[in-house]
């Protein structure tokens, strides 16, 4: 008896060498990013304060590919290439004729993806002579990452944790800790409000401005970022074909928050026109599916340059959902452009209806999503209920983008009727 396999790996010897940079095949050029007092664009020099040179360069680079570093490879190969799995057990549960398919970033040693970009900051932090870095963090992933990379490259780290997540997850904290963070819950200088990524973002920018052995990390938004997280989308793109799908898959689809891991995904398929690309975000934090696009913040103070980004306002205070990666005003200019052009979609679910899909995905694959997870889920459940309807063998690739395992908290309020439905 012969079964279909579930599960596609590369060799370890077939890594990508190379990041890819979406920005010379995007449909109309970035508008650059403008200094926060002058409103004039900003400059290499602008920047240096925070960020190391090499960052500096990737963030503007027309080069459509980027050698990855060997040190930053050699971490990256402790779990990379991450397996593509077949969600075999969903499709039947749903009755779909669809091929559901996950690239499953949770085998990572901080559960996300996030370490994808945290290592390569780590590495040309560290390069430049950088002995400290600041970060935000929401539901812990990122400052969980970035906690990790800090110990490869002999960094400090210190972790400004959104209040809402650091009351929720004390465990993401202690992972931070574990790994030699200090971690604080942001805004530092309120301690009854709940916080957002756009207060702790002003937080860790002005603990990095402040001091001349110190950079400033960020775990999403930024086009260096989502240039590191092309690794999954490149593996996946090998990886279809070993599994027979030779026509690539019809619609690639993420959670997204800043835009990191959607743009991780589904970047490296932005040049072909028959592969829809789709985001889900939250109802309570609607950026992509309500905001306008125009220049914003990036953090509450206004401290960082303005950027071209769909935005609800960089003083919009969000519900304190469990999703806290989520929780951010506004995206990435790169994922802003291309759902203003018209080349990717987006969807807004409330929480209620992603967690009813997550604890669907963990009774029919096992594993447990991330509550960012479940918002890309419930789209994927809704894309393959859609293909049944209409008889359609559609091709479905999603990014798991990270487990659960320290979001039981959240778990507790959907099983119990604790949770809010916003």
């Amino acid at each position: 008896m012969t079964t279909s396999p579930t599960r596609f790996h590369l060799p370890e010897d077939q890594l990508p060498t190379a990041w890819y940079n979406v920005l010379p095949d995007l449909p109309e050029p970035l508008q650059p990013p403008l200094h926060p007092a002058t409103r004039e664009p900003v400059g290499p020099d602008d920047l240096a304060p925070l960020f190391p040179m090499g960052l500096i360069a990737q963030e503007v680079s027309a080069e459509r590919w980027i050698d990855i570093p060997g040190p930053v490879l050699d971490v990256l190969r402790l779990w990379r290439p991450t397996p593509l799995v077949r969600a075999r057990a969903l499709e039947a549960a749903l009755g779909t004729p669809a091929r559901i398919y996950f690239k499953d970033e949770s085998i990572s040693p901080a559960g996300s993806h996030k370490p994808n970009t945290a290592v390569a900051q780590a590495y040309y932090n560290a390069e430049e002579g950088v002995r400290r870095l600041t970060t935000e963090t929401g539901a812990g992933q990122w400052g969980t990452a970035l906690s990790f990379a800090c110990t490869r490259f002999g960094l400090d780290c210190k972790v400004y944790m959104v209040r809402a997540s650091y009351d929720q997850k004390p465990y993401r904290r202690i992972i931070m800790e574990t790994w030699g963070s200090e971690v604080v819950a942001s805004p530092v200088e309120q301690p009854d409000h709940p916080g957002s990524l756009g207060l702790a973002i002003s937080d860790a920018v002005r603990d990095a401005a402040g001091r001349d052995d110190t950079h400033y990390a960020l775990g999403s938004v930024l086009n260096h970022v989502l240039l590191h997280q092309t690794v999954i989308g490149l593996e996946a793109k090998a990886q279809l074909e070993l599994a027979g799908e030779t026509g690539g898959p019809d619609v690639v689809l993420g959670c997204c928050g800043g835009g990191s891991n959607l743009g991780g995904i589904a970047l490296p398929f932005v040049t072909d026109p028959s592969v829809r690309l789709v985001a889900a975000e939250p109802a309570s934090c609607p950026t992509l599916t309500e905001g306008r696009f125009d220049y914003d913040f990036g953090d509450t103070a206004g401290m960082t340059p303005l950027l071209p980004m769909y935005t609800l306002g960089h003083d919009f205070v969000p519900p304190p959902i469990h999703a806290g990666g989520l929780r951010y005003h506004g995206d990435a200019p790169i994922i802003s452009a291309l759902v203003h052009s018209g080349r990717m979609e987006a969807v807004a679910y409330p929480q209620g209806k992603t967690f009813e899909a997550a604890v669907q995905f963990a009774n029919t694959e096992g594993k447990l999503p991330a509550p960012e997870a479940g918002h890309v889920i419930r789209a994927v459940v809704d894309e393959a209920l859609a293909a049944k309807e209409l008889g359609e063998e559609r091709v479905i690739l999603f990014n798991f983008c990270g487990h659960g395992l320290l979001d039981l908290a959240a778990y507790d309020d959907y099983l119990h009727g604790r949770l809010i439905d916003t």
